[in-house]
């Protein structure tokens, strides 16, 4: 069974700086592609960021473009998501997932872990 465990939320002022990190295990396990998404109350899960697993290539949404980064340590599986210069519109459950080899679609899923950015 693959598990995902994010970890580095917390409460941040605005303008400050938070890392956030994913680990995915589990037998066999191996990704086309991980990302962040994040999500608030009563809206639809967004897509923060994303990096492929081979190559290394970014994509991110244009709320976060510039301010944060999406990097990836190949042994082991972790994923990182430095946020900087951060707005309490970053407010949210960020959620980490990945797309399985051979997946569709994002597959995998972290439980989330809450960042709180107060002004």
């Amino acid at each position: 069974q693959v598990h995902l465990v994010e970890s580095g939320g917390g409460l941040v002022q605005d303008g400050d700086s938070l890392r956030l990190s994913c680990a995915a295990s589990g037998p066999r396990f191996s990704t086309y592609a991980m990302a962040w998404f994040r999500q608030t109350p009563g809206k639809e899960r967004e897509f923060v960021a994303s990096i492929r697993w081979s190559g290394g290539s970014t994509y991110y949404a244009d709320s976060v473009k510039g301010r944060f980064t999406i990097s990836r340590e190949r042994a082991g599986y972790v994923v990182n998501l430095q946020m900087n210069s951060l707005r309490p519109e970053d407010t949210a459950t960020y959620y980490c997932a990945a797309q399985g080899i051979g997946a569709q679609s994002y597959n995998y899923w972290g439980r989330g872990t809450l960042v709180t950015v107060s002004s």
